[in-house]
């Protein structure tokens, strides 16, 4: 599945249930037109770069100035690759806001195409793990532990996943899973459970493998509704 040209406000939403009131900003949507290089960012992106919302315009070169002198090169690398190739914009890197702090961010992204299936552009979202994301609220744990617990060998595998393919800790890994649950109100079992599942059909080289996961990563929640309704 290739998503379509809308961006989804769904995102922040569950975000905010995942991070608290006033932590939405730890990750945020973006959509990237290839004809002419423009960029949309939400709220939550402007602000991981430092802006108030709808006080900058995000362009590329804009977006280079944020990275990290030593990842500028491998970002400015990646979105030539995304216009010339059409491939999605993947990435893992720093940004360095408007205040001078780093930020450690993982982009996931997939294909964005038209009412025709024509690939325009890439959309996605930005994941700032440089504070790994604050914990489901106590009520929500103490109804899924015990899920959590039978399921801890799938959940630790699809773990392992993730931090091999975006090279981040294993407790950043299962905020991303967190996150992601939360984004498609899918059980962290069962998506954890396809994404594992859904591995072997990732046999490409490695810059191929690391779009395919994102895809995998972004899609995934489908495939594991429907295996659950299955096994019900």
């Amino acid at each position: 599945m290739k998503h379509s040209e809308g961006l989804s406000t769904g995102g922040a939403q569950s975000l905010r249930r995942v991070l608290g009131e006033g932590r939405a900003q730890d990750a945020g949507g973006f959509k990237f037109w290839f004809a002419d290089q423009r960029w949309e960012w939400s709220d939550e992106v402007a602000r991981i770069h430092g802006y108030e919302p709808g006080t900058v315009h995000p362009t590329t070169a804009l977006l280079l100035s944020h990275k990290h002198p030593e990842d500028r090169a491998h970002v400015a690398t990646m979105i030539e690759k995304s216009v010339t190739e059409g491939e999605p914009f993947c990435s893992t890197h720093r940004i360095i806001d408007t205040t001078g702090a780093v930020h450690d961010v993982i982009v996931v992204a997939d294909q964005m195409v038209d009412g025709r299936g024509t690939v325009i552009g890439t959309i996605g979202y930005y994941i700032d793990v440089t504070d790994t994301l604050e914990r489901r609220r106590k009520e929500t744990l103490d109804d899924e532990l015990p899920s959590l617990y039978a399921s801890r060998a799938v959940i630790e595998q699809a773990k392992g996943a993730v931090m091999l393919v975006y090279g981040i800790s294993a407790e950043k890994a299962f905020d991303v899973l967190t996150w992601r649950s939360q984004e498609t109100n899918t059980k962290l079992r069962a998506l954890a459970g396809r994404l594992v599942a859904e591995l072997g059909s990732l046999t490409d080289v490695s810059g191929v493998l690391r779009t395919r996961f994102d895809h995998l990563l972004l899609t995934v929640h489908e495939r594991a509704e429907q295996h659950e309704k299955g096994a019900d």
